[in-house]
């Protein structure tokens, strides 16, 4: 049975970080789908088109890697794409205790197995809110950011 992964998340941006997660999980899995939620009531700074082309770009010459788009629950977009597992990136243990939670109720309602991946040291303290952030006033964010001549055009 092939062994489908889903990273679930909004990507605003997709960062090193990130990256980093998924080349971690490719040595576990046959696929893995990064997921990108859509939430109505979130606002943006890239659009979905432009997080799609920029996390395609990093990933073009993968090809256990697909990008897909989805809305209500990720177990739900799970089922639906015949994953089992759910991949998350932890930086720190407060990220691990917020995960954890959302990983139990996750197990609880689909049966759906999360797993979780540290990041590397240096990426650590890469955070997409920051990120935004920083290119909101101005700043180069290409350090935090592969190909993110893609993502800004």
């Amino acid at each position: 049975m092939k062994r489908i992964a889903v990273f679930p998340g909004s990507f605003d941006p997709f960062t090193k970080g990130h990256e980093c997660v998924i080349e971690k999980a490719l040595d576990l899995f046959d696929e893995v789908v990064i997921g990108i939620g859509q939430n109505t009531s979130k606002k943006y700074l890239f659009s979905i088109d432009q997080r799609k082309r920029h996390i395609s770009s990093i990933f073009e010459q993968h090809e256990k890697v697909r990008v897909s788009e989805f809305s209500g629950l990720t177990v739900t977009f799970c089922k639906s794409i015949g994953a089992q597992y759910i991949v998350r990136g932890l930086r720190d243990s407060k990220d691990f205790g917020y995960e954890r939670s959302i990983a139990q109720m996750n197990h609880e309602i689909s049966g759906i197995e999360s797993v979780f991946f540290m990041t590397v040291p240096e990426y650590t303290a890469i955070n997409s809110s920051i990120v935004r952030e920083i290119h909101k006033s101005g700043g180069d964010i290409s350090l935090f950011v592969t190909n993110s001549d893609i993502l800004v055009k």
